[in-house]
């Protein structure tokens, strides 16, 4: 038997050569438009080519494009961070920037780290995470991720973790029902803590909703707040990972907002710079901050680029726009109209098994049979066939496998701009859907 790892596909097709986009629409170098129903991977939130984010940026880069952290700090920054703290409220006050989302988990597992190093608790070094969870590409983020594609060839040398069941309404923890899922979830991480032994568990991390590992996967009702307390009664630190699901994209500025909990620490990315510059951020609250500070002096995780001035920039106008422009508020009112407009264009697929997600971080789940749920043969690779027919089509969507078990499992993320029109909604849904049908024709599976 071959030990060789599964020729992973990227794209069914040579790559086409980007060239200009405005708003929702990407225009490739043979004058071919396309519609970013996805923001790419959940990134462009308020559009391209925004001239006001673009003038900041150039603004800035006219003074200085860089000072070095350790040099300097920079007005910049220093807005930046009043803006998150005002976003975030409660106590996560504190911030170490990085340009991308894994740099953030990244360093969100370096400060739990550290906050138990500075009060003496060197034995806590475990982490505790879910399968069909992503987290990102360093080798840290990676070992906590359980997207089984994406870590195979990495195996043997990424950290030892506990490994706990995903949270799925759709598909419930054996023995659990969806309305008793969340709690059947709590009881694992539980159950692993006590297992692993409280003295030696680090975190627990988890994205509040599930992006590219299972299709946006929402907490089910009361799931976070059992994790809360969880992690309170036995010292953890409770790590809630927003790169993808954060900065406003399911309606609240923190995704955990709206199911009543503030975590200690919290990844940030793709949304808070929108892409105009690569910028994410670790935050944590005060009570690791006094620990780390007051132990340490400072956080012991960053690269050269933290807190880079033209980046930060970036993220001051987009943000300000976000802000400005009530676009949060605008995704949170239109989640019903973009899962109702999916729903309307796919209500004759029966492979459609499931519509789900908040505010404006939806996914089509595809089943081979709606009744046992049931997914098509990984072998079909449909999430790749329908990502390259929906581009031949002119849409960006962010079609992904293995979300069932890390093999098997069809789903399409839809994800637009913030301040995408009713008409590009209905444009997009459009499209998915005769993407959908197309692909399911041609392998006769409709």
């Amino acid at each position: 038997m071959s030990s060789a790892l599964p020729k992973h596909i990227h794209s069914t097709g040579d790559l086409p050569k980007v060239a200009w986009a405005k708003g929702s629409y990407v225009h490739d170098a043979d004058g071919k438009q396309y519609i970013d129903g996805s923001g790419g991977p959940a990134v462009y939130c308020i559009g391209h080519s925004n001239t006001e984010v673009n003038d900041a940026i150039k603004d800035q880069l006219d003074r200085i494009a860089h000072g070095y952290r350790y040099n300097f700090s920079s007005d910049a920054m220093e807005e930046l961070t009043e803006i998150i703290r005002r976003r975030c409220g409660g106590a996560l006050n504190n911030m170490v920037y990085v340009t991308g989302g894994s740099e953030a988990v990244e360093s969100c597992l370096k400060l739990a780290l550290q906050y138990h190093a500075a009060r003496g608790e060197m034995s806590r070094r475990r982490f505790i995470a879910r399968e069909r969870s992503w987290h990102g590409n360093t080798l840290g983020a990676l070992s906590v991720s359980g997207f089984l594609e994406r870590k195979r060839a990495f195996e043997g040398s990424l950290l030892e973790v506990s490994r706990l069941s995903p949270v799925n309404a759709y598909r419930p923890i054996a023995g659990s029902t969806p309305e008793t899922v969340g709690e059947a979830g709590a009881k694992e991480l539980e159950d692993e803590i006590l297992r692993v032994g409280p003295e030696n568990v680090c975190a627990f991390i988890f994205e509040p909703v599930v992006g590219a590992a299972g299709g946006c996967v929402p907490a089910p009702n009361g799931y976070a707040k059992r994790v809360r307390e969880i992690c309170d009664k036995y010292g953890v630190i409770m790590i809630s990972d927003e790169v993808m699901c954060g900065a406003g994209r399911t309606g609240t500025w923190r995704a955990l907002e709206k199911d009543g909990v503030e975590p200690d620490i919290m990844s940030v990315a793709k949304g808070l710079a929108a892409g105009y510059l690569p910028l994410g951020a670790a935050i944590y609250n005060d009570k690791v901050a006094d620990a780390i500070h007051g132990q340490h002096g400072a956080p012991m995780t960053g690269h050269t680029f933290t807190a880079h001035t033209a980046c930060c920039a970036a993220g001051v106008a987009v943000q300000k726009i976000v802000e400005r422009d009530r676009l949060v508020e605008r995704v949170h009112q239109m989640e019903g109209t973009l899962r109702d407009t999916l729903a309307e264009a796919t209500k004759d697929i029966e492979a459609v098994g499931d519509i789900r997600g908040r505010g404006f971080f939806q996914a089509l789940e595809l089943v081979a049979d709606r009744k046992t749920r049931a997914p098509f043969p990984a072998e079909r690779k449909l999430f790749m066939k329908i990502r390259q027919k929906a581009f031949d089509n002119g849409l960006i969507c962010y079609p992904v496998g293995g979300n069932v078990d890390g093999v098997n499992g069809d789903v399409i993320i839809i994800a637009p701009p913030y301040n995408v029109t009713a008409t590009e909604l209905d444009e997009i849904a459009e499209k998915t859907a005769a993407s959908v049908r197309q692909v399911l024709k041609a392998e006769g599976l409709a």
